[in-house]
C-alpha cells in the first residue's frame, strides 16, 4: 500500500539553498536519462510518447486518478483523466505493429505522498513483443548496473540499507517469501478467514472487513518488503493470480501468474508482466476491480473499449513499469523523492 503522508509540508525546493543542495541529485537524474534512452536504443528499441489524457486512468481498486475534462468547439463536455500509467497507450501501439518499445512517461497518481511517492512522477515502461517476462528480468539487472555505473557508485544506499546493483539478482517466489519471512504457507490459505487466522499470528492487524487481498498486502508490506533486496536486489514473481490484474496465468504454476516485481534496499523498483491478451477474462477483472473500488470509495473509471479491442489484436509481449525517480534516489543516495524531481509539486 502507499505510503501517505498528508500531513507533510510542501518541500522547499525554489530557496538557492535548498536547490544547490538538491542540484548533485539531479545532475545524476539527467546523466542516467541518457544512459538509459541509450541503452534501449542499443537493444534496438523504439522510444514512444504517449498522450497523458485518456478516456481510463487504468482500472486498478485502489489507484486514485487525476480527472478533468475537454470542452469541444461545440461546447460538448467529455470526461478525461490524467493516466496513472502509459500501460494501455503502449499495448495499443503493439497491437498496431510496434515490437519493442519504451518511454519515459510523466504519470499522476491523487492520495499518494511520501519519502518514496509524489502527485507527479516519471514511469520508465518498456514492451518486449514475442519475448517471455523473464527476459525482463536481465533487463532489470542491466538497467541497475548501468544506473549504478552512471552515478559511479558501487552501493545502492536507502535509509540503513545497502544493495549491490552489480550483483546477479535473486530471485524468489513469493510464495517461498510468505513462508521465508511470515512462516505464511499461502497454498493453504485460499480462504480469507485462514490468511486472516495466521496473519494474526504473525503479528499483522487484521480488520474485521479486510478482504484477502488486503490481507495479503498488509503481510507483504510489514513482513515481506523490509526483507527485499537487501545486499543483493530482489525478484519477487509467481503472485498469485487475483494479485495480478493484467498478467497472464504462469503455465505450470497453477494459481500463480507471470508478474514479477524488483526490489532494491526493501524498495518496490518495477513491476513486470507476462501480459494478458484475453479480452473476455481481462474486462471480467477490470469489472471486478471497479466494483471494489465503487464499493470502498464510491467512484469507479470507465473501462476503454478501445484499449480493448486493440488488446485482442495484441501479440503474445511482456512489459515492465519502472519507478525511475526511485532509481535515481537509489543511484544518486538521495532519501526522499523530491531531492531528484526538478521541480515538486507544492
Amino acid at each position: 500500500m502507499p505510503e501517505t503522508l498528508p500531513t507533510d509540508p510542501p518541500f522547499p525546493w525554489r530557496s538557492p539553498q535548498n536547490h544547490a543542495e538538491r542540484a548533485p541529485f539531479l545532475r545524476v537524474r539527467g546523466a542516467v536519462t541518457r544512459a538509459l534512452r541509450s541503452w534501449f536504443e542499443g537493444q534496438g528499441f523504439t522510444e514512444v510518447e504517449t498522450a497523458a489524457l485518456q478516456v481510463s486512468p487504468g482500472n486498478e481498486a485502489h489507484l486514485h486518478a487525476l480527472n478533468t475534462q475537454l470542452t469541444g468547439q461545440d461546447g460538448s463536455v467529455s470526461p478525461l483523466y490524467l493516466h496513472t500509467s502509459p500501460e494501455f497507450a503502449c499495448k495499443t501501439l503493439l497491437a498496431a505493429g510496434e515490437t519493442k518499445i519504451f518511454t519515459l512517461a510523466k504519470v499522476w497518481r491523487d492520495r499518494e505522498r511520501g519519502p518514496l511517492h509524489h502527485p507527479e512522477f516519471s514511469m520508465l515502461e518498456w514492451y518486449r513483443a514475442g519475448e517471455p517476462y523473464e527476459t525482463l528480468m536481465q533487463d532489470c539487472a542491466e538497467i541497475l548496473a548501468l544506473a549504478a555505473q552512471i552515478a559511479g557508485t558501487r552501493q545502492f544506499r536507502f535509509r540503513d540499507r545497502e544493495a549491490d546493483p552489480f550483483a546477479p539478482l535473486e530471485r524468489v517466489t513469493v510464495a517461498e517469501a510468505f513462508q521465508r519471512h511470515a512462516e505464511i504457507d499461502l497454498a493453504a490459505c485460499q480462504a480469507r478467514d485462514d490468511l486472516a487466522s495466521v496473519a494474526q499470528a504473525a503479528g499483522v492487524r487484521v480488520a474485521a472487513d479486510d478482504r484477502w487481498s488486503d490481507i495479503f498486502s498488509k503481510v507483504l508490506v510489514e513482513k515481506i518488503e523490509p526483507n527485499l533486496g537487501n545486499g543483493t536486489p530482489t525478484i519477487l514473481c509467481e503472485y498469485p493470480l487475483r494479485e495480478a490484474a493484467l498478467a497472464r496465468p504462469k503455465p505450470g504454476s497453477p494459481g500463480a501468474a507471470e508478474r514479477f516485481e524488483l526490489y532494491v534496499c526493501g524498495i518496490e523498483l518495477a513491476n513486470a508482466f507476462g501480459e494478458l491478451t484475453d479480452v473476455a477474462e481481462q474486462r471480467r477483472r477490470f469489472e471486478d476491480e471497479m466494483a471494489l473500488k465503487k464499493e470502498i470509495y464510491g467512484e469507479a473509471y470507465p473501462i476503454d473499449e478501445a484499449f480493448l479491442e486493440a488488446l485482442g489484436r495484441m501479440p503474445p509481449a511482456s512489459g515492465a513499469a519502472l519507478g525511475f525517480d526511485r532509481l535515481v534516489m537509489l543511484a544518486s543516495g538521495a532519501q526522499r523523492i523530491e531531492q531528484v524531481i526538478w521541480t515538486p509539486v507544492a
